[in-house]
């Protein structure tokens, strides 16, 4: 890298702060590291890895049943793909499970109840336990809904993205795979902000690039490139191909002005790798 980040200087927002991160760590970063910003659905992959975690201590498994009443057939997979045919925002079913694309706040809500039922703590504090403190995040809380309501900062979820390419034992590499691999493929959907995707391609609580254009991420980045974005101007994605992941957190709300900036931005840090 090689100052690549500050074109950050040049967005149209108060705050700005950002962090390329490859398999040996941070690669640069530029702005206020440690300010903690609201990070609205970039909660979500975060909130996914904890749930991956009671996955693994099999206090859950990705076969058990959503909610048989409401979502007949609907997994914890189906939820965390946002392939279970609950509506986005209220507990109705909208379509048979893995028929359609629904990204779901309801769904990654009712994801997080099945591991508090399972492992008899509020979600946010097995959040902590199963995610903050093994990396030692000290930015990171979640204060509210596990689909939107997390605070954290750009050393923080570097930190994150540095787990994923060069991982330490968080999860294993079964797991990993999976979370970045397509569930139930082509599946169309809505991808908020961004219109109509056919495919719209999803793993467990990351959004998977595929063949989407125009994206939020750049125009060179890999289809296997996994990630997601918040609608208070966040986001992150780790691209397998380079082995490299970007995080740029802001204080001004998703608009026109990020479907510009972070595309460029993406393609000037692939650009020097």
């Amino acid at each position: 890298m090689s100052g690549v980040l500050a074109a950050i200087d040049d967005w149209p927002v108060g705050s700005a702060a950002a962090a390329v991160v490859g398999p040996s760590g941070v690669l640069e970063t530029h702005g206020p590291a440690d300010r903690r910003f609201p990070l609205a659905s970039v909660t979500k992959p975060l909130a996914a890895l904890a749930m991956l975690v009671a996955v693994e201590e099999e206090a859950v498994s990705l076969a058990d049943p959503a909610d048989d009443a409401l979502l007949p057939g609907a997994t914890l997979r189906h939820l965390l793909a946002h392939a279970s045919g609950v509506a986005a925002e209220r507990p109705l079913r909208s379509f048979a499970p893995a028929q359609r694309r629904v990204y779901s706040n309801v769904g990654i809500e009712m994801a997080a109840e099945l591991v508090e039922r399972a492992t008899d703590l509020p979600f946010a504090q097995y959040f902590a336990e199963a995610l903050v403190k093994p990396l030692r995040l000290t930015g990171t809380s979640l204060d509210g809904s596990p689909a939107r309501d997390a605070v954290s900062t750009v050393a923080d979820l570097a930190q994150v993205a540095h787990e994923l390419l060069s991982p330490t034992g968080l999860l294993s590499a079964a797991t990993l795979a999976d979370l970045a691999s397509v569930q139930y493929p082509g599946l169309r959907g809505v991808l908020p902000g961004w219109g109509m995707r056919d495919p719209n391609d999803w793993g467990l609580g990351f959004e998977i690039r595929g063949t989407k254009a125009p994206h939020w991420t750049g125009s060179t980045n890999s289809p296997g490139t996994y990630g997601h974005f918040g609608q208070s101007g966040t986001m992150l994605w780790i691209d397998p191909e380079p082995r490299l992941a970007l995080v740029a957190l802001t204080d001004r709300d998703f608009d026109e002005w990020a479907r510009t900036a972070w595309p460029a931005l993406a393609d000037a840090v692939l650009s020097t790798s």
